[in-house]
């Protein structure tokens, strides 16, 4: 019998992510065949899966921890960020609209049955779905319609344990407010709680723990330190990748692009010994220290472009490259290094075209057609074997093509290069996930330190993060709130 929990955050950013991760770990340890499920995510960092849909990052990285493939039915709604008020819509994997958060709002209850249809699926023949929430279920203006957080546990009949983030102050006023606004059915579902990312002595919170249980009558889960190696796991948020303590070496800088997507990329690297990556925020210049600039993926290629150059990033990609540094573009950073932009059909706003940075002798044309595909590939350059993912609209032509340096495992030839060697540019992601690739790459950067095996260290610290999880919580007590899943 399939048995459900929902991990619900009393904000957002309180762990919940790498929370349903360790936990997912921990059930997988003991035995369970275990699945994570989060109804609704928002997110431009997406993982493509291999039933060849798309879902939230976090997800693929929780399937990791329980042992699984990630699937479509792990995440059947995620909100792809394209402007300030709009997103694009992804239902099971697929786009389904792009509608601005008025219109999203009106039309969110309607997406309920692919929700639990997802849901019901996954769970088949399972011991356990781990369900994460979005946000918090204490914005209850979002409450009509709602199918991220109350509104799904209350169509599923899934109980919830709430977290709290103690590291940001105020957690008691967290939990206790939450319950406090919560209606009285919405407040019934949640059976437990748990304070995420204490630093210090967690006997200095035990009177807290008990102000908690009193005002709330839920039952304490406990109180869970601060993981000091988050740093090593996949970052779902731009804000969270950073590299590791006292981290020097050759330094790959990022502009901080505002619709950056796909970001993984980056993950290996910042996890490389010798390496620094530094993210540049607007207003900022790119580091002349750099040894790589490195544009990455962006949900809205052509005004992500405009603010590049609004922050002066081109010009100081000029002086890079005259210093002998390298660039790199990704997706949308390797459409912004070629010479022009087109979106006839208008898929990123009104249809025209743009110049772009002129950096590779090529050109992008855009088409609402998004490429999806898991893939694999050889750099031709060291012969090492790499495995990514596609996930992009538009097609990119020109002279500097004929220097590809990926072949595809299916023919095609992959990526432009310019005369000089030193801008390079691909759509495939996950490159530097490949250790050997990786290692030979940033030799030709000056870093001569052996592979680092980032898939591996990846499962040690899931195991890890596990074993935090089993040593400060009740673990045993959080599973027993679990619930049987209703028949579909």
């Amino acid at each position: 019998m399939t048995r459900a929990i929902m991990i619900q955050g009393a904000g957002s950013n309180v762990g919940k992510s790498l929370f349903v991760a360790g936990l997912a770990r921990a059930a997988r340890l003991r035995g369970l065949s275990v699945a994570p499920f989060k109804p609704q995510n928002m997110s431009n960092n997406a993982a493509v899966t291999a039933d060849g849909g798309e879902i939230g990052r976090a997800q693929a990285l929780q399937a990791l921890a329980a042992g699984l493939d990630p699937v479509t039915d792990m995440n059947p709604v995620l909100l792809k960020p394209e402007t300030d008020t709009g997103a694009q819509v992804i239902v099971q994997g697929r786009r389904h609209a792009t509608l601005r958060a008025r219109d999203y709002g009106r039309m969110k209850g309607e997406l309920l049955p692919r929700v639990l249809e997802s849901y019901h699926r996954l769970g088949a023949g399972r011991d356990l779905l781990i369900v994460e929430g979005a946000g918090s279920p204490a914005e209850v203006n979002l409450r009509g319609g709602d199918i991220a957080n109350m509104g799904f546990a209350e169509a599923a009949a899934c109980p919830v344990v709430l977290v709290g983030d103690i590291d940001r102050g105020g957690v008691i006023a967290q939990l206790v407010g939450t319950h406090a606004v919560l209606p009285d059915g919405d407040r019934a579902l949640i059976r437990g709680f748990a304070i995420n990312k204490f630093r210090g002595d967690v006997s200095l919170f035990d009177e807290g723990m008990e102000v908690i249980a009193a005002r709330t009558g839920w039952a304490p889960i406990g109180v869970l330190p601060f993981f000091e190696d988050a740093w090593r796991l996949p970052a779902e948020d731009i804000l969270d990748l950073r590299a590791g303590p006292g981290r020097d070496g050759v330094k790959i800088a990022v502009p901080k692009l505002r619709r950056i997507a796909n970001f993984d990329d980056l993950d290996p690297l910042s996890a490389t010994p010798g390496v620094t990556v530094e993210i540049v925020e607007p207003g900022r210049p790119l580091p002349g220290d750099a040894a790589l600039v490195l544009i990455p993926g962006s949900k809205a290629t052509i005004s992500d472009l405009a603010d590049f150059r609004a922050q002066g990033w081109d010009i100081d990609l000029k002086a890079h490259l005259r210093r002998g540094g390298r660039v790199l573009g990704l997706c949308g950073g390797y459409q912004m290094l070629g010479r022009r932009i087109a979106d006839p059909e208008g898929i990123e706003g009104a249809p025209g075209e743009v110049e772009g940075l002129g950096l590779l002798d090529v050109d992008t044309v855009m088409s609402a057609e998004k490429r999806l595909s898991l893939t694999r590939a050889t750099e031709r350059e060291s012969g090492f074997g790499v495995e990514g993912y596609e996930i992009h609209i538009g097609a990119t032509t020109g002279p500097d093509c004929a220097r590809a340096w990926l072949d595809l495992e299916d023919g095609r030839r992959e990526g432009a290069t310019s005369p000089d060697g030193l801008v390079q540019g691909s759509y495939l992601h996950g490159l530097f996930s490949s250790d050997a690739f990786r290692a030979a790459y940033l030799d030709r950067l000056g870093v001569g330190a052996a592979p680092f095996a980032h898939a591996a260290s990846i499962e040690t610290t899931l195991d890890a993060l596990a074993a935090h999880i089993e040593a400060h919580l009740d673990v045993d007590r959080l599973l027993a709130l679990a619930e049987p899943v209703p028949e579909a």
